[in-house]
């Protein structure tokens, strides 16, 4: 099946899985064509501290999913289907692919085959006929206002109040004015228990209220879906509680969510569907009931002891010999593919390029504006 000309990252779509990765075409599911369901509205303002029940969440599907950085392969055909306003949480061990299928979702880390689409609407790619063409960054940032995602190193900006980081977001996105984005940013402090921390610069919250903040971001723009990378893997014991009360709170309000997470406990209370994966794939999914406490397979249960004993998690000791071993994932920034943006021109209203102060480590996730990711060699077009 030959492939259009003159087009930035053209994919043929096929009835058929993808298989090994050939050497000319990338191929993947069918999806959905029906558009893509309408924003549901915000919610109303509250006081109670509790964040208010959303219409619906985005429904996700995932179809054959591969995932590549040179020749290691971290994603190795994964489908799922995560329904409006669910609750999934992602476990496995150290380099199972876990943090670079949520980057996928919301297009961070663009796929080598397979298709991710949110209410029928192929996430980083338009739909013509038997064929799919890259959009332009500027339709992927659209996109990613309904995707949101909090990371596990909060990427405040640092010169800015948590007032400022929360009101960016609709401001760069949304065209808001200053008062209505303040507003907003006002209201969403007061769901994540913030209110008396408007004016406070990064420096002057825990690591926990620095990750409260980053939620309260990553509502701004009201997202149909929200992914969680592992959360409070950054924060002192003390403070993770405070940040998994808030998730908790959001997870009955109706926003899908999907968390990377070491937490089984809370896996367990928050989850309607817990997914294993280790050596990117999916090993097992199910029910919490089942996957955490009767793991059908041998490497889930390997997984949870492991957990369970302290051998396994973001401050574990190295696994047993006789663990299973497993490729760690590619580092972030410039060699994973995603250089950060100069500072003075990142975006940070979209979200998913969660700011990062100048004086930091490149971003996890920085806006693709100015991405060297190169384009999978098999996709790769001469236009001169």
């Amino acid at each position: 099946m030959s492939v259009l000309s003159r087009f930035r990252r053209p994919a043929v779509i096929t009835t058929e899985g993808p298989g090994p990765a050939p050497a000319a075409t990338a191929a993947g599911a069918p999806v959905s064509a029906t558009s893509s369901a309408e924003s549901a509205g915000r919610p109303a303002p509250a006081s109670s501290g509790r964040i208010p029940a959303r219409s619906r969440g985005g429904r996700v599907e995932i179809r054959g999913v591969h995932k590549s950085f040179g020749d290691l392969e971290v994603l190795r055909g994964i489908d799922l289907t995560l329904p409006p306003g669910s609750v999934t949480a992602v476990l496995g061990p150290s380099g199972s692919g876990k943090s670079t299928l949520l980057r996928t979702i919301n297009h961070l880390e663009p796929v080598n085959h397979g298709l991710i689409s949110v209410d029928g609407e192929v996430i980083g790619y338009r739909r013509e006929g038997d064929l799919l063409h890259e959009l332009s960054e500027r339709e992927v940032l659209r996109q990613r206002t309904s995707i949101g995602m909090v990371f596990q190193s909060f990427n405040l900006f640092a010169h800015m109040t948590a007032l400022g980081n929360v009101a960016e977001a609709p401001r760069r996105a949304l065209g808001a004015t200053r008062a209505q984005a303040e507003t907003r940013a006002r209201e969403l402090l007061e769901l994540v228990g913030l209110s008396e921390k408007v004016d406070a610069y990064p420096r002057q919250l825990s690591g926990g209220q620095q990750q409260r903040v980053a939620i309260a971001r990553a509502l701004a723009l009201d997202p149909k879906v929200l992914l969680f990378d592992e959360p409070t893997s950054a924060l002192d014991p003390e403070l993770v509680e405070e940040v998994l009360a808030v998730i908790r709170s959001l997870a009955r309000a109706g926003t899908t969510l999907v968390i990377v997470t070491h937490e089984i406990g809370f896996a367990r209370d928050v989850a309607d569907t817990v997914v294993f994966m280790d050596r990117g794939v999916v090993i097992e999914q199910g029910p919490p009931a089942e996957v955490i406490d009767h793991p059908a397979q041998d490497r889930t249960r390997a997984f949870l002891q492991r957990v369970r004993t302290g051998t396994e998690g973001p401050s574990a000791a190295a696994p047993p010999e006789n663990a299973p071993a497993a490729p760690p994932e590619p580092e972030t920034g410039p060699r994973s593919g995603t250089a950060p943006e100069p500072e003075a021109t990142r975006a940070p209203s979209t979200l998913a390029a969660s700011p990062s102060p100048p004086a930091d480590p490149p971003v996890i996730g920085a806006s693709p504006a100015t991405s060297t990711h190169p384009l999978p060699r098999h996709h790769h077009e001469d236009h001169s």
